[in-house]
């Protein structure tokens, strides 16, 4: 459990509480094996392999947990396979993986190791159609895929092989509306967050698209987004988001209440350069991050605390 305690108004030691510390990396700039030219989106496989959407060099790439190079699939193109700058991946529990393949304005799905499986998309404002996107796609317990359509200012949702299902959203500032929505993720009871661009802000719904909260704003304060991307949760519950103009990672609770957040601007360990993509594994234990401009992968652990804080009943004891 993340959290800090607060006594007669002093907080614990910082030693007392853990935190997300740097585990390791992979990727340089290039278009070889494990290479990355603006890597934009990761997920984690329930085998526990990570996929990373390889936005310009157009393809897809698998590691193992720790960045071992195992396959990749795909080329720039519009023919079933191919892509144009994908942006979104995302991996079913049976392993199929779906990709939001940004400029070919469609939804692409395959096999763990790239077979492909199918498709649906086209340019426009209709049922089905996207414009500008889609940016990210998340998929639901039970197979539901859903797709941010940022042109459209809208969240899509679909079965797992493309037959729509519905929508929700439209141009504004207001509950429910979005300017330029971009990350998408499913929480383990089902609602559906959304990370909204240009208004900088998270927005959660039922999984029909009803509004149920927000937070945030722009700014770079605690719970303030700079362009935020990508959003994902933790096996419990917990939201983090790609802050990614601010440099950073920021964890929430459910409902929006700040959590922590880490990274600054750099090229070092634990550094980033615009972090877009983020993931955690099943365990909730494992944090991997696409570093934009750094042309890289970095992961992290969550780190327990070195002196465990004491029980709530041994604090109360020493106010009795």
């Amino acid at each position: 459990m993340k959290y800090s305690i607060i006594i007669l108004g002093c907080t614990l030691a910082a030693t007392a509480f853990g935190a997300w510390v740097y585990k390791g990396q992979w990727g340089t700039q290039g278009s070889g094996n494990g290479q990355f030219n603006t890597p934009f989106d990761v997920a984690v496989a329930p085998n526990g392999n990570v996929y990373v959407a390889d936005r310009s060099n157009h393809r897809i790439q698998y590691f193992t947990a720790t960045g071992s190079f195992l396959g990749k699939w795909g080329e720039l193109g519009n023919a079933d396979g191919q892509f144009r700058y994908p942006s979104g991946v995302a991996v079913a529990s049976g392993g199929n993986v779906y990709v939001a393949d940004y400029y070919n304005r469609r939804i692409q799905y395959f096999t763990a190791t790239g077979f492909w499986l199918g498709m649906w998309g086209s340019l426009g404002s209709g049922d089905g159609q996207f414009r500008d996107g889609p940016f990210s796609v998340a998929v639901r317990l039970g197979g539901n895929i859903y797709a941010s359509d940022g042109g459209n200012d809208r969240i899509q949702y679909f079965t797992a092989t493309g037959s729509y299902l519905g929508k929700w959203g439209s141009n504004g500032t207001g509950d429910g509306q979005f300017r330029t929505p971009t990350g998408v993720a499913v929480a383990p009871n089902g609602n559906v967050y959304v990370t909204d661009f240009y208004n900088n802000r998270v927005q959660y719904f039922t999984p029909a698209g009803s509004f149920l909260g927000k937070w945030g704003s722009y700014g770079s304060g605690y719970g303030q987004f700079s362009d935020p991307r990508h959003i994902a949760f933790a096996p419990g519950g917990d939201v983090y988001v790609a802050d990614s103009r601010n440099n950073r990672i920021q964890y929430f609770t459910a409902t929006g209440s700040y959590l922590g957040m880490w990274g600054q601007r750099g090229s070092g360990n634990g550094q980033f350069n615009f972090p877009v993509g983020l993931c955690l594994d099943a365990a909730g234990s494992r944090v991997y991050v696409t570093d934009w401009y750094n042309h890289r992968v970095q992961y992290f652990r969550w780190s327990d605390p070195a002196v465990a804080p004491a029980s709530l009943g041994k604090v109360k004891a020493l106010f009795k």
